[in-house]
């Protein structure tokens, strides 16, 4: 079984959280001979005598592909540290997650993007800004990352979608508990036309001390973070603290020197944030970044059209698409057909996911796009 996901079974088990496991990736000791420890093997590998036996009772194969299944049927593709299309930019990071679950276009995790963060409770002032700075990173090609909260985060993720772009929420809890509430219908639309990303398995129910750790997500997957209003005490000045703790760019929009909304963010630009009046301020920052993507883009193209229609493949995942070509499958029907573990197959359906070859229906029923 692949160490991918060998992660993936150890991230799953309440109470194995992230120091313990990058202990076992440090030491090296992530491997297929996990599966056959034992209590003692566990303490071993450096583990607490609690750790040792949750492991030892639940740790195995079938917990693993237990656990893949609930994903497929979820609709939950996921990627790991390990993997080779876990985002660059997330790994250069000081505390990477170790996986990232995803609903909606898993591509965009390597699209340029920019982190927008705020107040809860904006002022008239603060979602105009928001509106107008969104659509227009948008509308320059920027992706717009932030966290589903109420405020700022909802102004801008509905901004970038109204403006024909994309958007990537990042939660505080596993996707069987959408919060807040009120913005179900919000991550509905952003799985549809953006990206759903979380670091915490399924029915993991959001808490107070989960979301200054979604932050650092939200950080990490973007070239600079802009706070667009925020009070002195507010949330997404740890967002900004991610953002420079990554070695990120830190933006931050000023406001009325009297309005108690607009303290976090005069802070900022006290302490060397860049002051932001208009996106231009943000694109002019990334030009040459964006020029060399686009350069690539077209090199990429340039004299094979075929190749940027149809991407290469490899034989395994020839042999679903061979497939796929005389009709949707279910999951069930993909394993009887072929030769692959489970496990196996799971990453070969999310790689053509990726390649936007085939696409996932409900029921778990895949299909050529």
């Amino acid at each position: 079984m692949e160490s991918s996901y060998i992660l993936l079974g150890l991230h799953e088990i309440d109470g194995i959280g992230r120091k313990t496991i990058n202990k076992l990736l440090s030491s090296g000791n992530l491997n297929k001979d996990m599966l056959k420890y034992e209590t003692q093997d566990w303490i071993h590998a450096g583990m607490t005598k609690d750790q040792a036996l949750k492991l030892n009772a639940r740790f195995s194969e079938a917990w693993i592909e237990e656990k893949l299944h609930s994903l497929s049927k979820a609709r939950t593709p996921f990627v790991t540290y390990l993997d080779a299309d876990y985002p660059v930019f997330m790994k250069e990071t000081p505390d990477p997650p170790l996986v990232l679950y995803l609903r909606g276009e898993a591509s965009l995790l390597h699209h340029p993007s920019i982190a927008m963060v705020g107040t809860r409770v904006p002022s008239g002032y603060g979602k105009k800004v928001g509106e107008i700075l969104a659509s227009e990173l948008s509308s320059a090609g920027y992706t717009i990352v932030s966290g589903l909260a109420r405020g700022i985060d909802s102004v801008c993720h509905e901004a970038a979608l109204k403006a024909g772009g994309t958007t990537i929420a990042v939660l505080g809890g596993g996707f069987s508990h959408i919060y807040p509430i009120e913005n179900h219908s919000l991550a509905d639309q952003i799985e549809q036309q953006g990206l759903l990303v979380t670091e915490y398995p399924l029915h993991m129910q959001p808490r107070p001390g989960l979301f200054p750790q979604r932050n650092r997500i939200i950080a990490g997957l973007t070239y600079g973070t802009l706070v667009v209003e925020a009070d002195i005490r507010s949330g997404s000045l740890i967002t900004a603290d991610a953002a420079l703790e990554a070695g990120r760019d830190v933006f931050a929009v000023p406001g009325m020197i009297t309005s108690p909304k607009s303290q976090g963010t005069l802070n900022l630009i006290k302490q060397g944030a860049k002051l932001v009046t208009c996106a231009e301020d943000i694109i002019e920052e990334y030009a040459h970044l964006m020029k060399q993507r686009t350069q690539e883009t077209v090199a990429a193209a340039d004299g094979n059209s075929d190749l940027k229609m149809m991407p290469s493949l490899s034989s395994e995942e020839q042999m679903i698409y061979d497939l796929l070509e005389a009709g949707p499958l279910t999951l069930d029907d993909l394993v009887y057909k072929l030769p692959f573990d489970f496990g196996h197959l799971h990453s070969v359906l999310l790689s053509l996911i990726i390649k936007k070859q085939i696409m996932q229906l409900p029921g778990a029923i895949y299909k050529l796009i």
